[in-house]
């Protein structure tokens, strides 16, 4: 058994320490909200939090898991998280979302993103252009996702 911690609760997973955590997130717990994309860590679709920051959890092994905490899209929408809760309120504003497939992760990063930034400070597109170069959006919405990051580091300052 593999103890997990993922949104604030605790969980024991029956699984090959070597399963991506991907799997035992949506496998395993039911939490449908991380996408599978390519499998490879080259799309982003799979971003989680692992122990605060950003990861490809389609490559990202339970056992690396042990002892810190995993956060996904359901913990980012629904809970406290007062930087994912700007970030989501952003991907409204915006419209961002076109097919949707590669936004549970791209709210991920930008949130990821968001946070590792000191208090009140704001990104320059290119550093959100770099910042989200991981995740990758099939229908095109770079622009509008650019827009939304900076008005989620304002809503923030």
């Amino acid at each position: 058994m593999t103890p997990l911690n993922v949104n604030g609760r605790a969980h024991s997973v029956d699984i090959d320490p070597a399963t991506p955590i991907l799997w035992a997130l949506r496998d395993t717990l039911g939490l449908a909200g991380t996408k599978f994309g390519c499998g490879a860590a080259q799309c982003g679709a799979c971003t989680v939090h692992l122990g605060g920051q950003a990861i490809r959890s389609c490559v990202t092994p339970i056992s690396a898991a042990a002892g810190q905490p995993i956060t996904t899209i359901e913990a980012i929408t629904a809970g406290d998280d007062r930087v994912g809760q700007a970030v989501h309120a952003a991907w409204v504003k915006h419209d961002v979302a076109q097919c949707g497939y590669c936004q549970s992760g791209q709210i991920m990063s930008a949130t990821a993103f968001l946070k590792s930034l000191p208090k009140g400070r704001q990104p320059s597109a290119d550093e959100i252009d770099a910042a989200m170069a991981g995740n990758l959006c099939r229908c095109g919405t770079y622009a509008r996702i650019r827009a939304a990051v900076a008005d989620a580091a304002r809503a923030l300052a």
